[in-house]
């Protein structure tokens, strides 16, 4: 498995990842807007990624794909420093598999090689939220060396949303 950019050549596979997830109430890709088009979308991640032009209340983002054998097994997205609402709920790194290669060990793999992507853009600690009642994240970011953050008084976090810190070691 590898993670990379989006290409031209993903829009379908892409698309039956976004309908898939949907069903979980999870945007794969994004905000990608059909009538915009494919093109717009890959400039505008890509735009994301620079920092150009990013939509309020962005930070400069990598999204990348996760690919085993051709197929788009699932997607991250690497936030390269956290505003006020990431540093509540969303943090740095998020992810998702695609429901059909769940039980798998993608996710544990996409989250680790995130994990060494955020280490080449200088990212020395990273913060990633989950449900509390997602058992299956809540174990890949403890695998990965995630440490719960206590609660602190007057905590914006969302109700059952817990959050997590992972140390990156400066030789992953």
């Amino acid at each position: 498995m590898k993670l990379r950019t989006l290409s031209a050549p993903d829009l379908h596979e892409a698309l039956r990842a976004q309908e898939e997830l949907a069903a979980d109430g999870f945007d794969f890709l994004l905000g990608y807007d059909p009538d915009a088009g494919w093109d717009r979308f890959l400039e505008d991640v890509e735009g994301i990624r620079q920092g150009r032009h990013l939509p309020e209340g962005y930070v400069p983002a990598t999204f990348l794909v996760a690919e085993d054998g051709g197929e788009l097994v699932g997607r991250v997205s690497i936030r390269h420093h956290l505003n006020p609402h990431l540093r509540s709920v969303g943090g740095h790194i998020g992810y998702a598999v695609r429901p059909r290669f769940r039980r798998r060990g993608y996710a544990r793999q996409i989250l680790e090689l995130a994990l060494v992507e955020a280490a080449r853009l200088g990212i020395g600690q990273v913060m990633l939220t989950c449900d509390a009642g997602n058992l299956a994240s809540k174990a890949t970011i403890e695998r990965c060396g995630g440490i719960q953050e206590t609660s602190r008084p007057g905590d914006p976090v969302a109700e059952g949303t817990l959050r997590y810190w992972i140390d990156i070691p400066a030789q992953r």
